[in-house]
């Protein structure tokens, strides 16, 4: 687990400094220390789950990017993940065609 905490704060640092945010500025954000922001992202300690959500969005990362280093070619915005996340099993596909059919309509 130590290694997987270092992999996740390295890539936390790199997508903070791509923001321009210091480490005071994220724990501010975050409403934690400085030092329990900079022990995270040396791997040494974590985050809440909250605060884990609050990163990502503050980051404008996913957390499969965070957790898993898994991304896309295209950055996705949080609110559509959270949007496709949220609809029924069932439904996805019908969102998804109409997500395409709205772009063929703004072309």
């Amino acid at each position: 687990m130590n290694n997987s905490r270092k992999s996740i704060g390295e890539r936390l640092k790199i997508q903070r400094k791509k923001q321009h945010l210091t480490q005071e500025q994220m724990a501010e954000k975050l409403d934690i220390s400085i030092k329990h922001y900079s022990e995270a992202e040396r791997g040494i300690i974590g985050f809440s789950l909250d605060n884990w959500i609050k990163v990502c969005e503050i980051l404008d990362i996913s957390m499969d990017y965070l957790f898993r280093n898994i991304s896309i070619d295209y950055p996705l915005p949080v609110k559509l993940i959270e949007l496709y996340d949220i609809c029924p099993d069932e439904k996805k596909e019908m969102l998804l065609k109409l997500i395409e059919l709205e772009i063929e309509l703004l072309k």
